[in-house]
Parts: structure tokens; sequence; C-alpha cells
């Protein structure tokens, strides 16, 4: 038997049928192709993310490149910068203002001048209408009254505009009065290139601060307020039976964020003040002007994780711990213990601690009476021949002055020793 091929009528209906077979095949490949590209551009993104671009600063070291006007990683114990980008410019700092607020509202409750059970009265200068662009509020009715700890969850959680306003006009007699006290706390810690305008840190073209003094101020609000500090890592609050939740993004991705604040404004971009504690260290970040809400959690994420591989924390010297014994003249005692008065930290590169070596320098000539406390003398860490730092030696003991014939009697054995 002969076999036949296809007459030629028969072919077009062969190959038809054959791109119907193969059709479904090739559209499901095309499709598993776009999901696989997706796929690995999503993968691309996060890489970009987990590493971002890289420059060298001043000292040597890789730091990050971020995409922003300012920025500021800062080790809270020594108050040491890391590293940092445009530091010192006065820029609109929009809601991280409010840290200003909260702070002078603690320490007012520390002082005891202030309860938490006062009540503040929502005024209609203060009053949040609501719905307007930009305007965040803890909705309390006008002329209604909250204790003042609601409002202070007000301006620290929902970051209030309205409670802002109505706690600086309860402490201060009117916005105005509050920024003079806002301001002249800013200078008692050393902010030099901040000047704040108005409560909440609304748009206002005297209103500024920088990366570094928003970093001293997130350090004061950690260690002076340490009773009210929880407040910053609270997820929501609900007040009027409006729930808000805290705007701080890394609170929900990182467990070892636990403040502080954000900010946006048109003018401001996107803000994040914030900090983290990782076995034993803590890290203060400033990121001023990202250009959205995942960018300043990113940039901030960056900081840390650049922060925590680069370097760690030495203690070259214990409080209280005699460092040297110096000699006094005229004194009822020949020599005093030496020592630091609290546990001296530095941040050292990474695998350093354990190189840190000290020095101690004791002023030359120390006569009684010496009060405890008082300086007399430095002492000096080097690692592998660099210089770390230095901090002030002092009398770990009272001195006193030794009667008439016992401080001749010194100076005649003085005469005979030389």
């Amino acid at each position: 038997m002969i076999s036949r091929l296809p007459s030629a009528s028969l072919l077009p209906v062969v190959i038809a049928s054959a791109l119907l077979v193969a059709a479904p095949t090739t559209a499901h490949s095309a499709q598993h192709a776009k999901q696989r590209a997706a796929v690995q551009k999503q993968k691309n993104k996060a890489a970009a993310a987990a590493e971002p671009a890289m420059t060298t600063d001043a000292n040597g070291r890789l730091v990050p490149v971020l995409a922003n006007k300012a920025w500021v990683v800062m080790d809270f114990d020594t108050g040491q910068v890391l590293a940092s980008s445009n530091p010192d410019e006065p820029l609109p700092p929009a809601s991280l203002t409010k840290m200003m607020t909260s702070y002078l509202v603690e320490q007012g409750l520390k002082s005891g001048k202030l309860k938490p059970t006062d009540q503040v009265t929502m005024s209609l200068s203060a009053w949040c209408r609501g719905g307007k662009a930009g305007d965040s509020c803890m909705f309390v009715p006008l002329n209604a009254q909250a204790s003042l700890m609601d409002m202070l969850r007000g301006v620290v959680i929902a970051s209030g505009n309205d409670a802002s306003k109505a706690l600086a006009e309860h402490i201060g007699g009117s916005e105005s009065g509050f920024v003079a006290m806002m301001n002249a706390e800013a200078q008692k810690l050393g902010m030099t290139k901040t000047q704040f305008a108005n409560a909440a840190g609304l748009p206002d073209p005297n209103n500024k601060a920088s990366a570094r003094d928003l970093a001293v101020l997130a350090a004061a609000i950690i260690r002076n307020s340490a009773e009210y500090y929880s407040l910053y890592a609270e997820r929501e609050f609900t007040y009027n039976g409006i729930k808000q939740g805290n705007r701080n993004a890394l609170l929900y991705t990182d467990p070892t964020v636990d403040g502080l604040k954000t900010g946006h404004t048109e003018e401001a971009g996107y803000c994040l003040t914030a900090s983290a504690k990782r076995n034993g260290m803590r890290l203060i970040s400033v990121i001023m002007n990202a250009d959205s809400k995942q960018a300043r959690a990113d940039q901030t994420r960056v900081l840390f994780n650049w922060g925590y591989a680069n370097f760690e924390q030495a203690t070259p010297a214990q409080a209280g711990a005699t460092l040297a014994s110096a000699k006094v003249t005229y004194g009822v005692v020949p020599t005093v213990n030496a020592g630091v008065a609290q546990a001296w930290r530095l941040v050292v590169p990474k695998g350093q601690a354990a190189a840190v070596q000290t020095s101690v320098a004791l002023n030359p000539s120390l006569e009684a009476p010496i009060a405890k406390g008082a300086v007399i003398g430095k002492i000096v860490a080097t690692a592998n021949g660099k210089p770390l730092g230095e901090a002030p030696i002092i009398a770990l003991a009272d001195v006193e002055r030794a009667g008439f014939f016992e401080r001749l009697r010194q100076r005649v054995v003085g005469w005979f020793s030389k």
C-alpha cells in the first residue's frame, strides 16, 4: 500500500488546525513571561532599596546616598553624628515642629506645673474645621475640653494641628507666647539653626530647623521625658469615636523602632525623625524633604541598617572607677582618686571596641581644698594609634585643706625633696 501526501486542497485545513493547537500554548507562555518579568522587576526594586548607592565621606568611610535635602544619623548616648548630608541647613520641618510642642508639655508634666487631668479648651483659633487639604486633626469639637494627656496623644500620635495650638494657648497664654517658650528651649538645647514660628509646623518662612538640631531635640525627648517616651511608639489613638494610626510606618515593620515623629507639607516634603535600639545601642535618624511616605521610611531603614552594621559602642571608663591617683599638696591626705562621673561611652568602627586604649593626663599641681567632682585632668582614648576622643577626669572625693603646721611641714619636706 502506497501512502499519499494530503492533497493541495487539504493543506490549508491541516495548517489551520496546527495553528489552533499551538496558539493557546504560545499565549500561555507569553503570559508566564510577563509574570516572570514583573516578579523580576519587583526583585530588582527591592534589591535597589536594600543596597543604596554609596559614596565616600571626608573620613574615608562609605556612607549612603539618599534622595532628600538633608539627613543625619546620630548615636544617642554620645551625641556623636555618625554620618550626615547637609545637616545644618535650616529647612521647613513641617510637623517635626510638634516634637518641641510635645517636649514642653512633657517637661511641664514632669515639673508638676501641668497635670495629666488638666482640661484644655479647643478655642476657635485652634479648632480644626476638617477636610482642609493637608490639615491633620485630633477633631476636638469647638469649645469642647479634652484632658491634657489626650491632647498630648493627639499631638504625638494623630499629629493634630488643633491639639498643638490648643496646648500652646493653654500653656503659653497664646500661641505666640508659647512660640517664645519653644525658641528659648531650642537655644537652651543648643539648636542653633532652628527658629520656630508656630506650634504645629504649618508653613511659615520663619519656621525652620536643621536635621542636626532635630536629632538633638529627639535625644532630649528620649533622655529628659523618659516617662512619656512610650507615647511615641503607640500605633493608634482614638478620640471622639475617630481612630487614627501613627504615621511612622517603621513602628509597624521594625520592632526596634520606638519613635518619634513624621511631618509633611508641600514645601517641606516628607520628613521623619526616628529612633531605634538594637543590642543596647540607640540611634536617632532625621530625614528631611524626601519625595514620599515610602521614601522617608526606606531611607530611615537604610540609615539604621548602615549605622548598626558599621559601628559599635565601647566603654573605656566606668562611672566611679579609679583611673589614677593624683598627688595633692597642702591636703589632709596626700592623694585623691580620679575617675569619670558617668560611664564614658564612645562609638567606634565595628570590630575596634576591643582595641580601644586609654591614657590619663592629670593637672600638674593640685592644691587642697579639692571638692568631689572637680575636674583635675582628662582621659584620652585611642585605637590603632588613632585618637577617638577625650573626657574630663574628676576627683572622686573631697580633700580638705590641712592645718597651718601640716602645711608648713609639707613645705619643708618639699624643699628637701627637690
